[in-house]
Order: structure tokens, then sequence, then C-alpha cells
């Protein structure tokens, strides 16, 4: 009877011993999930960093270097806040779509609604924000010059033509210098997000008449904000353009 209690106590013993055992080895694996699992998640995370592929372009100058013609408070806001924003709409619109892993002008010709709104933003202000520079102004040179001179008589004429353009844009829009495929030019006007790219054409210049762009300096006064916008033009980055 001694024997049988015995057997009975270690049959017990090893059934405790197997469950902690048991329920170590659980432990273990459900550890090992949580850190596979973590794991998994920390690679999505880097995955959609990765695919924050579309930026802003970099400013080739100081935020107050077009003073007074575009004031350093403007550029903080226009550049900063508005131009970001774009940025980050498109990356967050574009996952999961055909254009996901597509170059930016290709988003622009291909697609429409918010995902055009915001690729032709960030398109058009790639271009305009790196148009300008201090002390810049002047006249273009070379090829583009020759080009201007044979389309619009004189560039004088040409920037008179393009003024009036971006002052009749009605609401929120932009102007346009752009070239086809033969070199001729031609001044365009686009309403909101709208550029050339989407007729085939090649932007060589582009001012931003939303109101954003020039309401803090000038408040309603477009055209003032458009005559003065000359007195910072790159022609060198412009003229490359052609």
């Amino acid at each position: 009877m001694m024997g049988s209690y015995i057997e009975i106590k270690k049959k017990k013993f090893m059934q405790t011993i197997h469950y902690y055992l048991l329920s170590g080895l659980f432990a273990l694996l459900a550890i090992s999930c949580n850190n596979s699992n973590a794991k998994n998640k920390e690679n999505d995370n880097t995955k959609k960093s990765v695919n924050m592929k579309f930026e802003k372009v970099a400013l080739p100058y100081a935020t107050d270097a077009l003073e007074p013609v575009i004031s350093k408070q403007t550029v903080e806001l226009h550049y900063g806040k508005h131009h970001q924003a774009y940025v980050d709409n498109l990356n967050k619109l574009v996952v999961g779509t055909k254009f996901e892993n597509a170059d930016l002008e290709t988003v622009v010709k291909e697609s429409d609604g918010a995902i055009f709104n915001n690729a032709g933003q960030i398109l058009n202000h790639n271009i305009y924000f790196t148009s300008f520079k201090k002390d810049g102004g002047g006249e273009p040179k070379g090829k583009l010059a020759d080009a201007i001179n044979e389309q619009f008589g004189s560039f004088e004429k040409f920037k008179e033509e393009f003024n009036a353009a971006g002052v009749s844009v009605f609401g929120s829009g932009w102007v346009w210098l752009a070239k086809d495929q033969d070199g001729k030019l031609s001044i365009l006007k686009e309403s909101n997000a709208g550029n050339p790219v989407t007729s085939g054409l090649v932007p060589i210049l582009g001012f931003d008449v939303w109101e954003h762009s020039y309401y803090l300096d000038y408040q309603n006064r477009r055209a003032d904000h458009l005559k003065e916008i000359w007195k910072i033009i790159d022609w060198d980055v412009v003229s490359a353009r052609y």
C-alpha cells in the first residue's frame, strides 16, 4: 500500500513537472511570436517610410533671399506649409494605386481627382521655387532669348503678354511659358493645379497666382506681384529648361 502511495505521488510530481515545462514552452513561443510580429510591424513601417517617395524640391536659396519681392514669411508659409501639404497628401493617396511607384510627371499626366491635384501642385511648385535666385532678374540669353524674340517680338512684349495672362486667370491657378516638341513657345493659363505637361508641352517658367503665393506681401494686388517677380528670376535655370 505504501508502494502504491509513492507511485501516485511520483506520478503527480511528474505531471506537475510536465505542466510547468509545457507552460514555459508556451510562454517562450508567445514571446517569440510577439517579437516576430514586432519585427514584421517594424519592417512594414520601414517599407511605408520608403514608399514616402515624393518630396518637395530643396530651396536653392535662403528663405529671406527673395526679399523684398517675396518676403521670408511668404516663403516659409508657401514652401514650408502649402508645398509640404501637397507632398504629404500625395504620399498617402498613392498607396495601393498604380501610381505608387510612378515618377511625378507620369502621375500628373495620367491621374485625376485628388491625386492629380496634389501631384500637379508638387510639380508646379518644384518648378516655381527653383526659378528664383537672390539678385536675379535681367533677361534670358541664348536659345530661349531667340525663341522669345521670334514668338513675341521682344522680351518686353513677352512680359506684358505673360503678366496680362496671369492677371486674367480667374480664381486660383498658374500662368506658364511652355514649349512644344519643335521648340515653339506659348503662354498658357491653367486653373488650380494645371501644368502644360498634360497638353504634351514642356513647362519653362510658371508664376503662381494662387493668393497664398502673394497675399501677405501684396494683398489683392496680383498685377503688382507679377510685375515685381521678374526681378528675382534665375534665367540660367529657366533657360536650361528650353
